[in-house]
């Protein structure tokens, strides 16, 4: 057994314990067990990759868990390339927001709740990627869920973050319905709930289960990972603060579920229905997310939609088996969106909580080190080489080529292009021109929230070069054989898809430059005057709130009132009531005779007595 692996969620978890039992002695100090626990788990990560760089496996069985008649299950982790990879991201992105979050929660009266809540969640993630079976993976599933929620609604007094949290919290358990699902299938067809068992075990399943249960995988992944038709919970997330969009909402929660579906890559690869329709679905949402993010204009909601977008090309990169690609992607879009949201956050700390990129401009001169690191993240989510971005990318990209998606493969240069456009809109209306809104008066972030700036942008820009797929290529996916490396041969050569990305991307940002680079003013949104009418439909989302409210909300809401009415009211309530009355009224009758007098009890006793008594003397006498 290897020690090293509960260390790593021990650490948040001891900081969540130390932090809320001693808050009020901490104070404003509370940031550093908290930021000492996830360095600590960062450190014990090191280690365990350190170990699995030449392909060990490491496991921990530490007790056991649930046992039922034949049914037995433990606290089991184990960890692989793919694990220490997933690790790394979660626990070093997290010290990283940790730090910045000294500086930007700074004066919270719920300063130590915030770090207890930080902790918690990077503990039930490190259990997330730890665990060794699908039992323990969900629960933890959940607990990741819980701490989105606790996190997003922590400003609760504002009516907007808490029903945010509360619709995250419920559009995140329709996802996980199917989920649940597909474990109990597991269990039924296979008689066990281990990742490793199950990846040797798959080629068992019957070809209706073997569709089926991936399918209802990634129900679940498309919950937590903002796919379509359930991704609309993610960008209504972004009224918790800065930090948390940035640790959950771009770097590590939301993209649980593409980990879950690379982890489960022989599940799979057992089903060609399952890989199409994950393919499918990952580029239309890449797509849907990119026009709706071309229009908007609060900065957080404009990072959001790029995430959903991002989440997309990762979920079509496992769609089209490039396993490898999808989390070089995952690793990479950690490194620039983490970037860009706490660039974000120190813009809105500077414009003191303004979020209308309208209201912004010239903000260069200000922010001179927020503006460079969110450029160069810029440059890496716009997929502009040699930045993180275009790599990982291009590696999709490629996969989908030359696994023969042609019409997947143009949908996604597509997006890219929208990509670029719609990033570098968001940086020249923020950065460049002239300061527009009145009265303000930036200033640079402390310290604590641009030195995390800067490592997240230079490895923005050098991230790219991490050999990812590389690195786990010929490491098992579930105990499986599913390779996790790109390997696609054939089709367009690979310099000429690497020159043709680019110039899409360039393309993108040059329209961009072309169209909101000015000097003085609010540049003129010419593109949407032209097209009004579709500007307004992107404006309102596509209309997939009012859609949803139509064919769900209020059906639910109305069939909930018919229900209050006829079921809870009319026969429930009627029947106890009813009862009741029924009680009410025999014992108003027989009140008729309890007149209160106690002379009148006195002969009624006297007669009784008497009675009785004639009566055994006469029954004697015969």
């Amino acid at each position: 057994m290897d020690l090293l692996l509960p260390l790593i969620p021990l650490f948040p978890l001891g900081g969540v314990l130390f932090i809320g039992f001693a808050s009020r002695q901490l104070g404003e100090d509370a940031h550093l067990p908290a930021i000492v626990a996830v360095l600590m788990s960062f450190l014990a990560s090191c280690a365990v990759f350190a170990k699995v760089w030449g392909g060990a496996e490491l496991s921990a069985d530490l007790f056991p868990w649930i046992v039922a008649g034949s049914f037995q299950t433990s606290i089991y982790l184990v960890a692989d390339r793919l694990t220490a990879v997933m690790l790394m991201v979660v626990t070093g992105i997290s010290t990283l927001i940790h730090i910045y979050s000294v500086g930007y929660m700074h004066g919270d009266p719920r300063y130590p709740r915030f770090f207890a809540y930080l902790n918690f969640f990077v503990f039930s993630m490190t259990m997330l990627v730890l665990a060794g079976n699908y039992l323990l993976l969900f629960v933890f599933w959940e607990a990741v869920g819980l701490a989105s929620y606790l996190l997003i609604g922590f400003w609760f007094e504002r009516d907007s973050a808490a029903n945010a949290g509360k619709k995250a919290f419920i559009v995140n358990r329709v996802g996980d319905f199917g989920f649940s699902l597909a474990l109990m299938l597991l269990f039924v067809n296979l008689g066990t709930l281990n990742i490793a068992e199950i990846g040797a075990l798959q080629s068992r399943l019957p070809l209706a289960m073997a569709t089926a249960i991936p399918l209802l995988l990634f129900v679940g992944a498309t919950g937590k990972s903002a796919q379509v038709p359930l991704y609309i919970w993610l960008p209504d997330a972004m009224e918790g603060p800065t930090p948390v969009s940035a640790l959950i909402h771009a770097a590590t929660m939301v993209t649980a579920g593409v980990y879950m579906m690379v982890r489960s890559a022989p599940l799979f690869l057992g089903s060609a229905v399952a890989m199409q329709t994950v393919a499918v679905i990952g580029c239309a949402t890449a797509l849907l997310a990119a026009t709706i993010g071309l229009v908007q204009n609060d900065i957080k909601k404009v990072l959001a939609y790029s995430t959903v977008s991002q989440l997309g090309y990762m979920v079509l990169g496992v769609g089209v088996g490039a396993f490898g690609a999808a989390m070089f992607h995952l690793v990479t879009h950690a490194f620039f969106k983490a970037c860009l949201f706490l660039g974000a956050g120190s813009v809105i700390h500077a414009m003191h909580e303004e979020q209308d990129i309208r209201q912004m401009g010239g903000l260069r001169r200000y922010l001179p080190q927020t503006s460079l690191t969110f450029l160069v993240a810029s440059f890496a989510l716009a997929g502009v080489p040699p930045f993180a971005g275009f790599w990982s990318k291009d590696e999709i990209l490629g996969a989908a080529l030359h696994g023969g998606h042609t019409l997947l493969f143009v949908v996604g240069l597509f997006t890219a292009f929208l990509t670029a456009f719609y990033t570098f809109r968001l940086y020249f209306l923020t950065f460049e021109g002239e300061l527009r809104a009145r009265n303000a008066h930036p200033h640079e972030s402390p310290a604590t929230m641009t030195t995390p700036l800067l490592v997240l942008g230079t490895l923005a820009l050098i991230g790219g070069f991490f050999n990812v797929p590389g690195f786990l290529e010929g490491a098992h996916a579930a105990g499986g054989h599913a390779e996790l490396g790109a390997g696609h041969e054939g089709g367009m050569s690979h310099n000429a898809l690497l020159l043709l990305s680019a110039a899409v991307s360039l393309s993108g940002v040059w329209l961009a430059h072309a169209t909101y680079r000015k000097r003085d003013g609010v540049p003129r949104d010419a593109l949407y005057e032209r097209f009004a009418r579709f500007h307004r439909v992107l404006l309102n989302k596509w209309y997939v709130d009012e859609i949803y409210e139509w064919l769900v909300v209020q059906p639910v809401m109305r069939g909930s009132r018919l229900l209050l009415r006829v079921l809870d009211k009319g026969l429930i309530d009627g029947a106890v009531n009813g009862l009741a009355r029924l009680v009410g009224n025999i014992g108003g009758a027989m009140s008729v005779e309890q007149s209160g007098r106690i002379p009148t009890y006195i002969l009624s006793m006297a007669i009784g007595v008497v009675a009785t008594l004639a009566y055994v003397l006469v029954g004697g006498g015969s």
